[in-house]
C-alpha cells in the first residue's frame, strides 16, 4: 500500500513538460519513435521506479529487460532511504553545524558558525587562516559556497555583515589537498562521494565516485564539474562525464589523464568512512564527501540522501547496475 501511494504521488507531481522534452531528445538521439519512447518511459517508471532522468542517464532505451533490472533507480534508492534511514535524525546531516559537531573527529579542520554576537571571533578566525570557505547551514549542490580572504580588519567586519545577511553562516578552514589531486585539477578540492551501509553492527563500503572541478571553486556536478568512478583498488576505470553528457578521458584544463588515475590514500579513505558510518547507526545508508588532504583523507560532509551514481552503459562493457552488489549486503530487492 505504501509503495502504491508513493507511485501515485510521483505520478501527480511529475514534471510532464520536462519528461516530454527528454523523450524528444532521446527519440532524436536513438531515431526511435517519440510515442514509443514516452510509452517505454511510463513502463519503466511503473516496473523499475525509473524517472525520466533515470531513463536518459542510465540509457534504459538501449537495455534489455534483464539489464534494466540491475540498475538502481531514484525510486528504488528512495526505498532504501525510507527503509534504513530514520528521518528523525536527518537533521544531524542536513544542518551543517550539527553535522560538523557530530562528526568532528572525522572533519579534521577548524570551523565556526556565525551569529549576531561573534564578529570579533570571525575576524580573528579569518586573520589567522588568511582564507576560508563559507557556506549556508543547509545548502546543497555547491550553492552559496565561496572562498573568502583576509585583507584587513575593517573589510573582514564588512564581510561578516554580508555573510550574516546572505545566511552563509558556516565558516571553515580551507582544505589543502594532496599534490596528486592538485595534478588532476588544482582550482577546487576534488572530492570522493563514498557510499556506506551499516547493518547488524558491521560497516560496509559500497562504491566511490570521484568528483572533479572544471573551472569553478567547487567540484559539484550542478556547478560545471564532472564525475567518474573509482575501483575498490582506488583507480579510475571509466571516463568522466559532466551535466551536458560531455565525456572526458583527460581533464580539459590540466590535461591530466583521468582514466587510470590513482586516488592517493584510498584505502585510508575507505576506513575513514566506515568508521564514520558507525556514529549514527540508524542513518544506515550514507554518501560521504571526502577530500584527500596533504597527509590524510578528510570528511567534508555526509548525505543521508546519497544520490544515485552508476556508470552509463555506453561507457562500460559490463552494462550492469548497482542492484546485484547492493542486494548482497542489503537484501532489499
Amino acid at each position: 500500500m505504501k509503495k502504491l501511494k508513493y507511485l501515485v504521488k510521483r505520478i501527480i507531481q511529475l514534471d510532464y513538460k520536462n519528461m516530454f522534452k527528454i523523450a524528444k531528445k532521446v527519440s532524436k538521439k536513438t531515431k526511435k519513435s517519440y510515442i514509443g519512447i514516452i510509452l517505454d518511459m511510463i513502463r519503466c517508471g511503473l516496473k523499475y521506479q525509473a524517472g525520466y532522468y533515470d531513463y536518459q542517464e542510465f540509457e534504459f532505451y538501449n537495455l534489455s529487460k534483464e539489464q534494466r533490472e540491475t540498475y538502481l533507480t531514484r525510486g528504488k534508492n528512495n526505498e532504501i532511504i525510507r527503509r534504513f534511514n530514520n528521518k528523525n535524525n536527518f537533521h544531524l546531516f542536513d544542518n551543517k553545524d550539527e553535522l560538523y559537531t557530530t562528526f568532528e573527529k572525522f572533519m579534521k579542520r577548524k570551523w565556526m558558525k556565525l551569529d549576531e554576537t561573534n564578529q570579533e571571533e570571525f575576524v580573528k578566525f579569518l586573520k589567522e587562516n588568511k582564507e576560508a570557505i563559507v557556506k549556508p547551514i543547509d545548502g546543497e549542490g555547491g550553492n552559496g559556497v565561496e572562498k573568502i580572504k583576509y585583507t584587513n580588519d575593517i573589510e573582514a567586519q564588512e564581510l561578516y555583515a554580508k555573510l550574516l545577511q546572505g545566511k552563509q553562516l558556516i565558516v571553515e578552514q580551507c582544505i589543502v589537498q594532496n599534490e596528486e589531486m592538485n595534478r588532476l585539477y588544482d582550482k577546487s578540492v576534488n572530492s570522493l562521494r563514498m557510499f556506506t551501509f551499516y547493518k547488524d553492527g558491521e560497516a560496509h563500503f559500497l562504491q566511490a565516485v570521484l568528483k572533479i572541478g572544471n573551472g569553478e571553486v567547487v567540484d559539484n556536478f550542478s556547478s560545471g564539474g564532472m564525475y567518474t568512478y573509482v575501483s575498490e583498488e582506488g583507480y579510475v576505470y571509466v571516463e568522466a562525464i559532466d551535466k551536458d553528457d560531455n565525456i572526458y578521458s583527460e581533464h580539459p584544463i590540466s590535461k591530466c589523464k583521468i582514466v587510470g588515475f590513482k586516488v592517493p590514500m584510498f584505502e585510508e579513505a575507505v576506513q575513514l568512512v566506515k568508521e564514520a558510518s558507525k556514529v549514527v547507526p540508524d542513518i544506515a545508508y550514507v554518501g560521504w564527501d571526502v577530500a584527500i588532504g596533504e597527509n590524510e583523507p578528510i570528511i567534508i560532509e555526509g548525505n543521508c540522501y546519497p544520490g544515485v551514481f552508476q556508470v552509463k552503459p555506453s561507457l562500460y562493457e559490463a552494462k550492469e547496475g548497482l542492484i546485484p552488489k547492493y542486494n548482497k549486503i542489503m537484501g532489499i530487492f
